[in-house]
Order: C-alpha cells, then sequence, then structure tokens
C-alpha cells in the first residue's frame, strides 16, 4: 500500500473511532471558510508582518491551530480555488490555469455538493474565478457573485438571478451577505464560503474578461483604512533581490527574470514592474486586510450572538501567495518559492481542536474538502485525492501526508516572461524538489531548515544524489495519482 492510500486508510479509522462521540446527526458543525485573494502566509499580525494588526484572524490562531507547513495544490487563482472546493489537484479537476472555463466550472465535483445531499444549507458568497460568468454553481442554496475580478467600489454583483451594482465596498458587502445567510440558516447546518476579492488590485478589465496590465494595478483600501499605514516599512527577507551567485545555480529563473527585465517588455509594462516591491504596495495591501480582519470579526461575533459559535468550524486561508521581490520576483506569485506557495491556514473547532495549536505536519489545499466532510459525517468520495486533517486536529497524530505533491501549468498570461515555467514540486522532510518540466534536466533542491529561504541549489552537489532520486520517484508517482492514473 502506498503512503497516498495508506494516509487516506488511517484517516477515515481515525474519525470512525471519533465519530460516536463528537459528531452525532444532530450535532454536525456548521462551517465557514474563508478565503483570500492572493495573501502571503505571514500577511497577518499573527503570522509575522512587521505592523499589520489582525486581532480577530489572529483570534481564529490563538483559539484554533495555526499550520506552519501548508501549501498551495497549485499556487495561482483559478486552479487552486477548483482544488480548495473538489479536494483534487489540477491535473485531475482541469482548471489548469487563469484561463476563464465557465462551462467546465459548472461540471466540477464541489463538496458542496455532498454537504447539500446530507442536509446541509449551502452558501457561495463572493469571487469564483473559474470562468468568468457569474451565475450559480451547482451545490449552492444561496450565491452571490460576480463576473471575472470585479470592481473594489460599488460593484457589479449577481445576486437573486440578476445583476446589479451595489454600493459600498466589496469586502463589506460579501461579509454582509455572509453574515444574512448565517442569521437565516442558524438553525440547521450551513456551510458558508466567503471568498474575497482582497488582496487582489484592480486592473483596467474589458467586457470580455480580458484585463490590460500595461498601465499599472492598484490595491484599493475601504477609505476608513486608506492611508493607516503611511510610512511604514517591513523587513525585507534574507532572499530580497537576486544575487549572482543565487542567480547561477537558478537558470530557468535568470532567463526568465532577463526576459523580463528586456528593453521590450520593461518598455511595454513600464508602470508595472516594480509593482509588488515598494513599501507603498505592502501598506495599501495591508490597510486592504483591515477590512478582511474586521469582516471575520463580525462573522465570529454573530456565530457567539446566536450561540452556534462553539459547534462551527471557521476555516481562513487563501488562493496563492505573493512576492515582494524575493529571488527577484515581485508579480509573479505564481512560481515554486515558498512565498508563493506557502499559504496561511487557520482552523477554529474548539470541540476537536485545542487552542493555541501548531501543527508542523504538511497540509495541501486539496485537504480542506475532505476534512469539512469527515467533520460532518459524510462518507468522503473516492474522487477526493486531498486526506481529512481530522488526526491532527484531534492530535491523534503529527501528520497525515509524509510527502507533498504540488504542481503548475503555464499558459498565455499577461506575463510573457512566465510562459513555459511548468513545474513539479515534491515536499519531503526537510527537502524541496522542483522539476521544470519545459527546460530538460532542469531542476533545483533544497534543504529547507538550513536554507528556509531557498538561496542555496543543491542539485548538483554529489552528496544528494540519493536524496535526489528518491525525490523524483516520488514525483513520477505522485504526478501520475494526481492525474487519477
Amino acid at each position: 500500500m502506498n503512503r497516498f492510500w495508506a494516509g487516506a486508510v488511517f484517516s477515515l479509522l481515525a474519525v470512525a473511532a471519533l465519530s460516536p462521540t463528537l459528531f452525532a446527526q444532530e450535532s454536525r458543525p456548521n462551517v465557514v471558510m474563508i478565503v483570500v485573494d492572493d495573501l502571503r502566509f505571514d500577511e497577518y499580525g499573527a503570522g509575522g508582518h512587521d505592523y499589520l494588526e489582525t486581532p480577530n484572524i489572529d483570534r481564529l490562531a490563538a483559539e484554533g491551530a495555526m499550520f506552519s507547513s501548508a501549501y498551495h495544490a497549485t499556487p495561482l487563482c483559478s486552479p487552486n480555488r477548483a482544488s480548495l472546493l473538489t479536494g483534487q489537484y489540477a491535473s485531475r479537476h482541469g482548471i489548469l490555469d487563469n484561463t476563464s472555463r465557465s462551462y467546465a466550472s459548472h461540471r466540477l465535483a464541489l463538496f458542496a455538493k455532498d454537504l447539500q445531499a446530507a442536509g446541509y444549507r449551502t452558501a457561495h458568497v463572493g469571487k469564483w474565478h473559474m470562468g468568468n460568468d457569474p451565475t450559480p454553481r451547482p451545490g449552492y442554496d444561496y450565491w452571490v457573485s460576480f463576473a471575472g475580478q470585479g470592481k473594489t467600489n460599488d460593484p457589479e454583483i449577481f445576486e437573486d438571478g440578476q445583476t446589479h451594482q451595489v454600493e459600498g465596498y466589496i469586502t463589506d458587502i460579501f461579509t454582509d451577505r455572509g453574515i444574512q445567510f448565517i442569521q437565516q440558516e442558524s438553525n440547521q447546518p450551513f456551510f458558508l464560503y466567503v471568498g474575497h476579492k482582497a488582496v487582489h488590485p484592480e486592473a483596467i478589465q474589458f467586457d470580455d474578461g480580458r484585463v490590460d496590465l500595461s498601465k499599472g494595478r492598484t490595491f484599493i483600501p475601504a477609505a476608513r483604512h486608506a492611508g493607516q499605514y503611511d510610512g511604514e516599512t517591513i523587513k525585507r527577507r534574507p532572499n530580497y533581490g537576486f544575487p549572482d551567485q543565487e542567480a547561477a545555480s537558478k537558470p530557468v529563473l535568470r532567463q526568465a527574470l532577463e526576459m523580463k527585465h528586456s528593453p521590450e517588455i520593461e518598455d511595454a509594462f513600464a508602470d508595472f514592474l516594480d509593482h509588488g516591491i515598494s513599501d507603498d504596495t505592502v501598506q495599501r495591501r495591508a490597510e486592504m486586510v483591515l477590512a478582511v480582519d474586521e469582516g471575520v470579526g463580525r462573522i465570529l461575533d454573530t456565530l457567539e450572538e446566536l450561540g452556534i459559535l462553539g459547534n462551527t468550524l471557521v476555516i481562513f486561508t487563501s488562493d496563492n501567495g505573493y512576492f515582494f521581490g524575493e529571488h527577484g520576483l515581485s508579480i509573479e506569485r505564481r512560481l515554486p518559492y515558498e512565498e508563493s506557495v506557502r499559504t496561511p491556514l487557520l482552523m477554529r473547532f474548539p470541540k476537536l481542536v485545542e487552542a493555541g495549536d501548531r501543527p508542523d505536519g504538511l497540509v495541501l489545499s486539496i485537504d480542506l474538502a475532505p476534512t469539512v466532510l469527515d467533520l460532518a459525517g459524510i462518507e468522503i468520495p473516492d474522487h477526493i485525492q486531498g486526506l481529512s486533517l481530522v488526526p491532527m486536529l484531534s492530535g491523534q497524530s503529527d501528520q497525515v501526508r509524509t510527502v507533498a505533491y504540488m504542481e503548475y501549468f503555464s499558459h498565455e498570461n499577461p506575463f510573457p516572461w512566465t510562459v513555459n515555467l511548468d513545474y513539479r514540486i515534491i515536499r519531503m522532510g526537510k527537502y524541496k524538489y522542483i522539476r521544470w518540466i519545459r527546460f530538460d534536466g532542469q531542476a533545483e533542491l533544497y534543504d529547507l531548515e538550513a536554507d528556509p529561504y531557498e538561496q542555496r541549489n543543491l542539485i548538483d552537489n554529489p552528496k544528494m544524489k540519493n536524496v535526489i532520486s528518491e525525490l523524483e520517484q516520488h514525483l513520477q508517482v505522485m504526478s501520475a495519482e494526481a492525474m487519477g492514473l
């Protein structure tokens, strides 16, 4: 039995032992899943941000579990959102990139369908982004969304069967709609998904869904928060920039950055290339998070007022990370380094999770769907590829997987220097192995204990030969499993 299936069997056995006392039909937990767009793993107070204050998000960390080794199955908006909501890898669910796949996204095996079939009331509130079509997907009793990337202020949203404009700040609007759903459905088990547009910037968008990034983008906080962090600076990580020594060991990245800084690209993207590096950008992003944090607090207060907070699993995470100049990167959140592939993951559920828990076992975004179904007492369907985290949350095990697999499929995106940068990743123990798919023989290996900032590529170190062989074997096996083979 391979490790993938061994982990799944262990998880099912563990929850079966817990179910009689914790998860009886009449006390099935409510679930609130909050997904923030482009939020880094360290972009909130408890996560280590230098000045951003997020007391409500921090409350989730203090009263629940904060995972230190959680990763995106694919560090890109559309594929990873599909992975969160199906429990499948991108190579299985088919949402491979940010190309609009509206029709396909109506046919996804969403875990909300399983909850709905089991008697849960279900709601999707916020960003969908697996296709520009804002209309409801199967599995939801209540649906509020918008086309494409939407607008930050006074957005047009789709609800009650039609699109109409709503006055206000989009983060607040989605919080309002989520609270209304909770209040209406509090007498029965419910699942609420809140997909914030924050902290995604505004871009020029055309009617057909295309965006024009050549003139830059703007991070827009709520008016009440604008300027709150003026003058603040963050301490740059040791891997900020791209020194010659590091560049020599990363030929694929070096080639991409050389193209990015070619005269043709710099001329076309003159207002955009340093977009993600400046302190001003970090300040505005932090100010956008303040409305998210207030929304988390309002949701927690509502649950508490209704007397159901103790029986509600609250999940807080994001769809991909973001670079602030690490490895010379500023906006290429899709690349395989920790700032992009690691995710914030907080889970509060006092019936099971000890306050202040800090699990360090490997976790993937595909693990959230089976965890929710597990806690709801619903059999996990065979098509779900993630593993339930119940053994970790309950303290029965330090890990549910010993190996984590990640994948990325490049596409004709707005950033020409990132095309053809397909890769696969294996995380195991202290090692991280990156295989560049379209560059024959190109790979990277990092010892994350000795080199947490991924500055020393060990791929040519002869002492690593056996380690590389083992990691490559895992990559071959798990890439096939990800496709369902």
